[in-house]
């Protein structure tokens, strides 16, 4: 199994995630809504750092600590929750915790 990858603080990526989803709960709902108007448009896939750079750009001063390393962590957390639209998301093995 790969080694931890470790950012600021020596937190993991997940660990940074957790605590700017929880700091940030407006992003979530946000993608969701986007994601849910895509697939609604008739959509069949839905890329993740689209979504991410669409939120940027519609937010005045963008969201400070969003991160791209958290695209594949809110891509999981969209299909636990909505699991009909796992297929409109690729997902690869996860190479950290």
């Amino acid at each position: 199994m790969p080694a931890a990858v470790l950012g600021p603080r020596g937190r993991t990526i997940t660990e940074q995630f957790h605590a700017f989803d929880a700091r940030n709960p407006h992003v979530y709902r946000a993608l969701e809504r986007m994601a849910a108007r895509r697939l609604a448009a008739g959509a069949t896939r839905v890329s993740l750092k689209d979504l991410f750079e669409d939120l940027r750009r519609q937010l005045p001063y963008g969201v400070a600590g969003l991160n791209n390393n958290f695209t594949a962590l809110y891509a999981r957390r969209l299909i636990s929750e909505h699991p009909h639209w796992a297929e409109a998301f690729e997902l690869r093995r996860r190479r950290a915790p």
